[in-house]
């Protein structure tokens, strides 16, 4: 008698614990349409969607196991994730071979103020200089046409246009940068193409930006957007090592990410906007703080296809500190286009690692 009303217990309290997984997963495919501005932890859920996937997989192992009939609880919730997983793992590369086509190589980096790199030689003031030369020496081996950077940091009252002109002779440029007395700070565009326009959307409340650039390759014009949507601007070291202890800290942190979640969807649709308007086509780059299953991606693959997605093979994150379950950085083009290859190097002179792509016009 007592080993029957154990089982049942372990029963329903396994199920009970599969219908909730089952939920939350169900919550994160819905975090794709659901506007953060209006549902703000709806972005949290979205955030957690591979821990969320990994636990639905142990109870479906579990259920299996056990021979309970239950196991279809998790084996339905996770049959959507089949399609979504791939936004952030390939197994092989679906690239396309080119064929006469005019072929684009592309970056996207996120340069983190050329402060982080985990090398000793990298730490301290030479430290920063130390790494902006090996960030510099990357792009020029990457010999890419088109190169889109964020968190760019100069100190001082720097002349950015000497700066490109110094370290990048080869391109022409485009760039915003807010100046203070500490230096300037912005977005920059780099091209070997001619640019034939540019411009940038400034966010309200905000040091982030998107820049455009409309680039003359060949005989079409494309308009390449630089984005740097809002970010968190948290340190998940210094919140593990307060929890607890902190509780300031820790209520800093959440109206942080309300601010930074509730902000983003507004710059999204603002660069959304743009590019509704724009004439002519438009890839859309940058580090848009946000994962695959989120608002922000949706929205903007509108028309549009996502380089690792199509041609990348393996992990796709791009932020180190939580390697590998955090892709925020992407590289997004007209869907009637191809790629040839995505290739995420594991280089340590920035908390986020660059995108480099190549796509066939």
């Amino acid at each position: 008698m007592g080993r029957k009303r154990h089982d049942r217990t372990v029963g329903i309290t396994a199920r009970t614990l599969m219908l909730l997984a089952a939920f939350l997963l169900f919550l994160t495919y819905s975090s794709m349409v659901v506007n953060p501005a209006k549902a703000w932890y709806m972005t949290v859920l979205g955030l957690l969607f591979i821990p969320i996937v990994l636990l639905n997989i142990l109870l479906l192992f579990w259920a299996v196991k056990r021979r309970s009939k239950s196991f279809m609880i998790p084996l339905i919730a996770l049959l959507p994730s089949a399609i979504f997983i791939g936004r952030y793992f390939q197994f092989s590369s679906g690239a396309a071979e080119q064929s006469g086509e005019t072929s684009v190589r592309m970056v996207s980096y996120n340069v983190g103020h050329f402060m982080l790199g985990s090398k000793p030689a990298f730490k301290g003031d030479k430290g920063r200089k130390a790494c902006m030369d090996s960030v510099v020496r990357f792009i020029k081996e990457t010999d890419a046409d088109i190169v889109c950077l964020q968190e760019v940091d100069l100190d001082g009252e720097y002349d950015v246009s000497k700066f490109i002109k110094d370290h990048f002779p080869e391109y022409q440029s485009g760039y915003f940068m807010f100046i203070n007395k500490e230096g300037a700070y912005g977005n920059v565009t780099l091209s070997r193409y001619p640019i034939t326009g540019k411009g940038r959307l400034q966010f309200e409340k905000s040091s982030n930006l998107a820049i455009y650039t409309d680039l003359k390759i060949g005989d079409q014009v494309l308009r390449v957007y630089n984005c740097h949507f809002e970010s968190y601007n948290i340190s998940l070291t210094n919140l593990v090592k307060s929890w607890n202890r902190d509780s300031t800290l820790v209520r800093d942190t959440e109206e942080k990410m309300k601010r930074s979640i509730t902000r983003r969807p507004v710059q999204v649709d603002q660069v959304m906007s743009d590019i509704e308007e724009c004439p002519v086509e438009a890839i859309v780059a940058g580090d848009f703080n946000d994962n695959p299953i989120s608002y922000t991606y949706f929205r903007l693959m509108k028309g549009r296809k996502d380089t690792f997605v199509e041609a990348g093979r393996g992990f796709g994150a791009t932020y180190s500190g939580l390697w590998p379950f955090i892709r925020i950085d992407y590289i997004l083009y007209p869907s009637h286009l191809k790629a040839a290859s995505n290739h995420i190097p594991r280089l340590e002179y920035s908390d986020h690692y660059p995108v480099v792509a190549e796509i066939l016009l």
